[in-house]
C-alpha cells in the first residue's frame, strides 16, 4: 500500500470516527500517524538537482508574495494590474502553467508577486501542479487566496484544506510548547495552566508513535493535539494571508458586504479596477513593513529613496542595512517621527522605529 493510499484511509477513519472522551487517544495516534505520512509525501525524490523544468524563481525585492488559487479567479488579471509584468489571462482553466514573477512597487518597496498556476482538489498529493505550486508558497512572506465571489465559501474551505495538508498554517502564530529530545529520563512531561484539549497520556501517545521515549514537554498554553503535532513535525510555516475575493461587479451590494466583513477578506473587481488601493494597503500591513529615510547633517531628508524594514526594526538594524560597518562607528542617532516623543530626539541603537520616521547617525 502506497503513502496516498494509507493517507486516504487515516482521513476516512478519522472522519468516521465519533468525538468524544473515550475516542481522544485514538484520535491523537491517528493524526499524529497522518502528519508523519504527509511529511513523507513532501519530502523530495530522485536525486537532487535532478535536470527539469524550473518552476520556483529567486527571490528578490523587500517581500514575497505568492498569489494561490483556483483556476479562471483572475490571478493573471490581478498580476497584469498590479505590476508591470504580462501574464496571460483568458476565459479557460489552466492559461498559468508556470511560476511567473511581478514587482508591485508601492510606498517606495519592491513587493515580488508570484502568479502560480491553479491549484485543484487534491493538489497536496500532487495532482495537477500542486505540490510544486504549494512548495513555492511556503517560501513566500504572505499568502493571497484569490476567490471568486460570485461561488461559495466551499472554494474557500478546499485552499485551506490543501495548504493545511501541507503544512501551512494561515494567520496563526506557532504554538507556545516548549519540546526538546533527550537521551534518557524518558518524557518529562508539565504544564504552567490546566489543560481542557491534552493530556500526558495523550501526548506520551503521539511521542510513541514518533519512537520518542525521552523528551521535555512543557505546556504554556492550552493547545490542541493537532498543534502538539505541529511542535513535534518542526516544518510547518506560520504565514499571513488575505482573502482577495474578485469578479464583486457581478453580485449585488449586500453579498459585497457580507464578504468584506469576514476576517482578512479583501473584496475587488480586477477587469473594473475596483478596491485595488485598499487591497495595496492590506497588503502593506499584512507584510508588515515600515519606511525610513535617511538624512546627512544640515542638509534635507532623502524623500526619494526610503529603506523599506520590516515592523520593530531598531537604530540597529538601519544601520545595517545602510552599511555592515557603521554600526562599530556608532554614537548616537538623531529621530523624527512617530517613535519618538519630541522631535529631533536622540536615542541608541535599540530604539524601535516607525513608519516614515526619519533618521540622522552621528559617528564617533
Amino acid at each position: 500500500m502506497g503513502i496516498l493510499e494509507k493517507i486516504s484511509d487515516i482521513e476516512k477513519e478519522i472522519n468516521k470516527t465519533q468525538k468524544n472522551k473515550a475516542t481522544e487517544y485514538h484520535l491523537g495516534l491517528l493524526k499524529a500517524k497522518l502528519a508523519k505520512y504527509r511529511s513523507q509525501l513532501l519530502e523530495p525524490t530522485g536525486k537532487a538537482g535532478a535536470k527539469g523544468e524550473g518552476f520556483d524563481v529567486m527571490k528578490s525585492g523587500d517581500a514575497r508574495v505568492a498569489l494561490i488559487g483556483f483556476p479562471s479567479v483572475g490571478k493573471s488579471t490581478l498580476l497584469n494590474t498590479l505590476t508591470t509584468t504580462h501574464s496571460e489571462s483568458a476565459g479557460y482553466e489552466f492559461t498559468t502553467l508556470t511560476c511567473i514573477p511581478g514587482v508591485i512597487e508601492y510606498n517606495g518597496a519592491n513587493i515580488q508577486l508570484l502568479d502560480l498556476p491553479g491549484i485543484i482538489e487534491g493538489a497536496a498529493q500532487g495532482k495537477g501542479r500542486g505540490r510544486q505550486v504549494i512548495a513555492v508558497a511556503r517560501t513566500a512572506d504572505t499568502v493571497i487566496i484569490m476567490l471568486d465571489a460570485t461561488k461559495s465559501d466551499k472554494q474557500r474551505e478546499l485552499l485551506e484544506k490543501e495548504l493545511e495538508s501541507v503544512g501551512i498554517r494561515l494567520n496563526k502564530r506557532k504554538p507556545n510548547i516548549y519540546f526538546k529530545q533527550k537521551k534518557g529520563g524518558g518524557l518529562a512531561f508539565n504544564s504552567t495552566l490546566t489543560l481542557t484539549k491534552c493530556n500526558e497520556k495523550l501526548v506520551q501517545l503521539i511521542l510513541h508513535e514518533y519512537k520518542i521515549f525521552n523528551a521535555e514537554v512543557l505546556f504554556r498554553e492550552d493547545c490542541t493535539a493537532d498543534e502538539l503535532i505541529d511542535v513535534i513535525e518542526d516544518n510547518r510555516v506560520y504565514m499571513n494571508c488575505l482573502y482577495v475575493y474578485n469578479k464583486i461587479d457581478q453580485i449585488s451590494i449586500e453579498e459585497i458586504d457580507r464578504i468584506a466583513r469576514q476576517p482578512h477578506s479583501v473584496v475587488v473587481s480586477c477587469n473594473m479596477q475596483l478596491n485595488l488601493d485598499y487591497l495595496l494597503e492590506r497588503l502593506w500591513e499584512e507584510l508588515a513593513l515600515v519606511r525610513v529615510f535617511t538624512k546627512k547633517r544640515g542638509s534635507r531628508p532623502d524623500f526619494e529613496d526610503g529603506l523599506v524594514m520590516r515592523r520593530g526594526c531598531t537604530v540597529e538594524h538601519v544601520c545595517h542595512s545602510i552599511h555592515r560597518t557603521l554600526v562599530a562607528d556608532f554614537k548616537y542617532a538623531l529621530v523624527w517621527g512617530t517613535s519618538t516623543k519630541y522631535n529631533p530626539q536622540r536615542v541608541g541603537l535599540s530604539h524601535l522605529m516607525n513608519h516614515d520616521d526619519v533618521i540622522q547617525v552621528v559617528k564617533k
